[in-house]
């Protein structure tokens, strides 16, 4: 029986992602780029996003960790040193927020470390709260893993299994396996952490998470792995990326390094890498078309715009120092809506752009302010084959998502 009355659907329901800056095992590990964002920038899009939640908050110690909850929307609790220590629990510091924060009803401790988290995970868990009456609700994984008592060394003890008959050992198939904590996220009443300091119990239920969505990262080894996990089974925002037919790429630090070469004579010359070439043409074969802009405050002569369009196959635009105004000329006339755009810049002045551009992304050298604003973040700096890094992460996610499409065709079909 729960412990409360029926859900209000005017309680406050906010998002609480607990970011201390003190990780052992991956220093800042929150904030580190993870397939083109921040770790914590994963959870928090989904968490914005599923707009279930009246307030969207991160609890930190760090001022660097703020600084990027803020700039994915958060807001923030900057938690007391009382619960900044490493032996501070996840529960110290939650009954903390919730004293400083007395309109909150329900809170969803969301795990920073889950970047698999996607907004149909977090709806489907609250609706068991708010129309099924349970207390708390918490993440599960299903594995099938056989586990065996532990020994120590020298004891002269013999291990037995723990959750199998060696004698009749199941196929995989023949077993569902055990239930298991993802860590993903937690949603619990105010009531049931105020007065029995419990994040799982009174009337509680499980929601279970697929295998392929549940990703957790302690250590640096599990840092690859998670990130071509996510690149396959990440949230990607509310946009669906097969939708993006027009590219815009600033030339000079994206497809160059920014640097202009004279030579005696006074003609201009600048450097392509041809691995962003590449990644032109592989845009090209997917149907996008490429724009390439140079600014108005660092014009290109008109001869080197000509020699570039012509060996790339773009049409060159100069911009001027709101691009956005230019470019949405250009995107009405192509009957498209940002939304069909993906945009690559490396400055101040592409902000507003990286801002409405349904897939956006800059070089792992452009300033913070650029990378705060875009969608994806480069490992490779301008010049130097930061175009086909985010070529190839525009083909995989309209690959991503036409085979979705084509599994829910599949799946309406047999249903």
């Amino acid at each position: 029986m729960s412990l409360f009355s029926p859900r209000n659907k005017n309680h406050h329901k906010a998002a609480l992602i607990l970011a201390r800056g003190g990780s052992k095992g991956i220093p800042l590990k929150n904030v580190k780029t993870l397939a083109g964002i921040p770790l914590i920038g994963w959870v928090l899009r989904a968490a914005v996003d599923s707009e279930l939640f009246d307030s969207v908050w991160v609890s930190t110690d760090h001022d660097h960790i703020e600084k990027v909850a803020l700039s994915c929307g958060a807001r923030i609790h900057r938690r007391s040193a009382e619960v900044s220590k490493d032996s501070s629990t996840s529960l110290d510091t939650i009954q903390e927020f919730l004293r400083l924060n007395p309109e909150v009803d329900i809170v969803c401790n969301i795990q920073a470390t889950s970047p698999c988290l996607h907004p149909f995970h977090l709806k489907e868990a609250l609706q068991l709260i708010t129309e099924q009456g349970y207390d708390s609700v918490f993440a599960v994984v299903r594995r099938h893993h056989f586990r065996w008592q532990e020994v120590k060394n020298d004891s002269g003890e013999l291990t037995r299994p723990l959750n199998l008959d060696p004698h009749n050992r199941p196929r995989r198939q023949d077993w569902d396996g055990e239930l298991c904590e993802s860590g993903s996220f937690y949603f619990t009443q105010r009531e049931l952490i105020e007065e029995q300091g419990l994040l799982q119990g009174g009337k509680v239920a499980y929601y279970e998470v697929r295998p392929e969505y549940s990703v957790d990262i302690d250590v640096d080894i599990d840092w690859p792995v998670a990130e071509q996990r996510v690149l396959r089974y990440g949230y990607f925002g509310r946009v669906p990326p097969e939708v993006v037919k027009l590219m815009f790429c600033n030339i000079s630090g994206c497809l160059t390094e920014g640097r202009i070469f004279l030579s005696v004579s006074g003609e201009e010359m600048v450097s392509i890498n041809t691995r962003d070439t590449a990644g032109i043409r592989i845009l090209q074969k997917e149907g996008v078309e490429v724009m390439l802009l140079t600014s108005s405050l660092d014009p290109f002569e008109k001869a080197l715009s000509q020699k570039v369009s012509a060996r790339l196959g773009c049409e060159v635009l100069c911009v001027g120092e709101q691009p956005l105004d230019d470019l949405e000329t250009l995107v009405k006339e192509r009957k498209l809506s940002w939304k069909d755009v993906a945009f690559m810049g490396n400055d101040e002045i592409d902000v507003q752009c990286l801002n409405v551009a349904g897939l956006s992304a800059v070089p792992s050298d452009a300033p913070v302010l650029a990378k705060n604003a875009a969608k994806y973040i480069c490992t490779a700096p301008g010049g130097k084959g930061a175009m086909r890094e985010f070529a190839e992460h525009i083909r995989l996610q309209k690959r991503k998502a036409k085979s979705q499409l084509e599994q829910d065709r599949i799946d309406l079909t047999s249903s």
